[in-house]
């Protein structure tokens, strides 16, 4: 009875030995951060259980153009395995923060770099179709890298958003077989790539990049703005509800004298939400302004 005693106990150990070299040989959750909430929850879709992600900017009702770091961003951002930010001069401040913790082993996933956008482009580009699964897969490909023994996983949720994604601009796609060639009008361009994908015809572009650069709108382009929703010439007018002032607040009321419908867009994805419902409830909100348009 000793023996087999003593043989059950050095089995005992030897067991809860292999149970924890098996628990430590588990790997952390890698640590990305997102400049932007929209691309912090494309990386939790991605990465699932196997990362842990911040993002910086994630409140909807904060204007994003007046956002200013802290030591905790910093800290935040040097500790971090992969960063995920927008680039084409949208968030500057990302680029200055990295470049002043280096030495990292660190990834840096910019999305103007994979989409081909530069400085001086509409920088919202989150709303062109191309970017979030453009994004999604240099993610999946990199968290597969780093941790190979998930790379099966990695490569399933990337399948799973592109579907879902896919799904979402089948919404896209019959805004333009039928309304193709409307013209609409925004009070800045956070809206103008999914229009454009949408074969709308976006009026004032003038004024949209002026009012994004913080500059006076000219009289001239002012002017013209007020006629296209005086003279019903725009159908919908896209404001970003995260930034208004005075002018915005004019041209909305404007609009809705002139029986324009209002649809406000965000700059981040808003509490409550992901990317597909987000979306989803800004194409239906098209679609349906659309249909009531006379």
């Amino acid at each position: 009875m000793g023996v087999v005693l003593r043989g059950m106990l050095a089995a005992g150990v030897v067991l809860v030995g292999t149970g924890l070299v098996a628990a430590a040989a588990v790997a952390a959750p890698l640590q990305i951060v997102a400049a932007e909430n929209f691309y912090g929850d494309l990386a939790t879709q991605i990465g699932g259980s196997h990362v842990t992600v911040t993002s910086v900017l994630s409140n909807p009702d904060d204007d994003p153009h007046l956002f200013e770091t802290s030591p905790s961003t910093a800290r935040t951002i040097a500790s971090a395995a992969i960063v995920i930010y927008n680039g084409a001069d949208y968030d500057p401040w990302m680029e200055k923060l990295l470049s002043a913790s280096t030495g990292t082993d660190r990834t840096a996933i910019v999305a103007a770099g994979l989409t081909g956008h530069t400085s001086g482009d509409n920088p919202h580009l989150w709303y062109d179709p191309q970017t979030l699964p453009a994004v999604a897969a240099a993610l999946a490909g990199e968290l597969a890298r780093r941790d190979p023994a998930d790379a099966a996983e990695f490569s399933a949720n990337l399948a799973a958003f592109n579907a879902s994604f896919a799904d979402l601009l089948k919404g896209v796609d019959a805004v333009k077989a039928t309304y193709s060639g409307v013209a609409v009008t925004a009070t800045e361009p956070v809206f103008g790539y999914m229009a454009a994908a949408m074969g709308l015809k976006m009026l004032n572009e003038d004024f949209q990049t002026a009012t994004m650069n913080e500059t006076e709108p000219s009289s001239g382009q002012v002017a013209a703005f007020e006629d296209s929703l005086k003279n019903r010439t725009a159908k919908i007018l896209f404001y970003n509800s995260q930034v208004t002032d005075d002018t915005t607040t004019r041209l909305l009321a404007l609009a809705k004298a002139s029986n324009v419908p209002v649809i406000g867009v965000t700059e981040t994805e808003p509490a409550g939400h992901t990317i597909q419902t987000w979306f989803a409830g800004q194409i239906a909100d098209v679609q349906s302004a659309l249909a009531a348009s006379p």
